[in-house]
C-alpha cells in the first residue's frame, strides 16, 4: 500500500502519535509543518515509495495525534518526539525531507541532539528568523480573543489562512482535509494554541550551527512564497553553503500545489551522492 495513510500508533513523550510508512528502500522520512499534518504528503508519497521506505507522522498536536498532550507541543518537544518516532522505527541514519517548521524539528534534532541523518531536504521551512506572517504575528499577540471565536467563524479565519500559504490553487478536497483537525472543539483550541507557542528563541539555538551538518543538506523553495519569502530561502541557503534549488510558481505548499514537480526535483537531490576523495 504506497498510498497516504495512518494505521501505525505509538506513544512518546508528546504523547500519542499517529503514524504512516509505505514502499522500499532507502530509509525517507517525512516532517510535515504548521497547519498541516502528514496528509500534506499524501499526493508525493505513491512516487517517493516507489524509491523509498517512506515513514511519515502527524506531529503531537497534529492531525490524528494527540492534539492536547502532556507537554505543550513546541518545537523543543517536537525535535525530541522526532526522535522517538526514529527510535521506533529503528532507523539511524534515514534520509529526511522537511517542509515549514518540519525544517525547524529535524534541525534541532540533528544539531542540537545527535540524531544522524543521511541527507537532509529543506522545503520552504521555519529555520531562520523572523517567523510567519503578519496575521501570524498578530494571532500571537491576541491568542485569547481568536480561541474564543464562534467555530463557523474559527472555520472561516483557519481557512483563509490555509488559503494564503498557496500560490496557486489546490483540489477542494485537499483544503477540507487539511481544514479537518482543526474543526473541532479540541482542534480549534490547538489551532491557536500553535500560534502561542512560536518562539523564534527554538530557532535562534541552532542558527550558529547550521555550518556544522554532519550531512548533505539541500534547499527547495516555492518562489512565491507568500508567507516565507524566497529571501529567506536565500538566506538559509547561504548559512548552509549551497545552492537554492527554485520551485517556479509554487508558494508555501509545493508539494500540493504541483507534486510532480516538487517529486522530480526531491528524486533528483535525493539520488546517490558522489564520494567525496581526499588527497592524501
Amino acid at each position: 500500500m504506497n498510498d497516504w495513510h495512518l494505521d501505525q500508533r505509538f506513544d512518546t513523550s508528546g504523547g500519542s502519535v499517529a503514524a504512516g510508512s509505505a514502499g522500499d528502500g532507502p530509509a525517507l522520512v517525512l516532517a510535515h509543518g504548521w497547519p498541516w499534518s502528514s496528509y500534506a504528503w499524501h499526493r508525493v508519497i505513491p512516487t517517493l515509495a516507489q524509491h523509498f521506505t517512506v515513514y511519515w507522522f502527524d506531529m503531537p498536536g497534529f492531525g490524528q495525534s494527540e492534539m492536547s498532550p502532556p507537554e505543550p507541543p513546541s518545537l523543543a518537544l517536537q525535535g525530541h518526539v522526532f526522535g522517538e518516532m526514529l527510535d521506533h522505527w529503528q532507523l539511524d541514519k534515514p534520509a529526511v525531507l522537511a517542509h515549514d517548521f518540519g525544517g525547524a524539528v529535524s534541525l534541532r534534532a540533528h544539531l542540537l541532539h545527535g540524531r544522524d541523518l543521511s541527507q537532509l531536504v529543506l522545503m520552504n521551512v521555519v529555520a531562520m528568523r523572523p517567523w510567519g506572517s503578519a496575521f501570524f504575528d498578530h494571532v500571537g499577540q491576541h491568542i485569547e480573543a481568536f480561541q474564543g471565536v464562534p467555530p463557523h467563524i474559527h472555520r472561516g479565519i483557519a481557512d483563509a489562512y490555509i488559503a494564503g500559504a498557496l500560490a496557486r490553487p489546490i483540489p477542494d478536497q485537499d483544503r477540507e482535509r487539511l481544514l479537518e483537525p482543526w474543526l473541532s472543539a479540541e482542534g480549534q483550541s490547538a489551532f491557536y494554541t500553535q500560534f502561542a507557542l512560536a518562539e523564534e528563541a527554538l530557532t535562534a539555538e541552532f542558527e550558529p550551527l547550521l555550518s556544522k551538518m554532519r550531512c548533505p543538506v539541500s534547499v527547495l523553495w516555492g518562489e512565491d512564497d507568500p508567507w516565507i519569502p524566497l529571501a529567506r530561502g536565500e538566506a538559509l541557503a547561504g548559512a548552509l553553503c549551497v545552492s537554492l534549488h527554485r520551485l517556479s510558481g509554487l508558494g508555501h505548499l509545493p508539494q500540493l500545489e504541483n507534486p510532480s514537480l516538487v517529486t522530480d526535483a526531491v528524486l533528483r537531490t535525493l539520488a546517490p551522492q558522489p564520494q567525496m576523495v581526499n588527497d592524501v
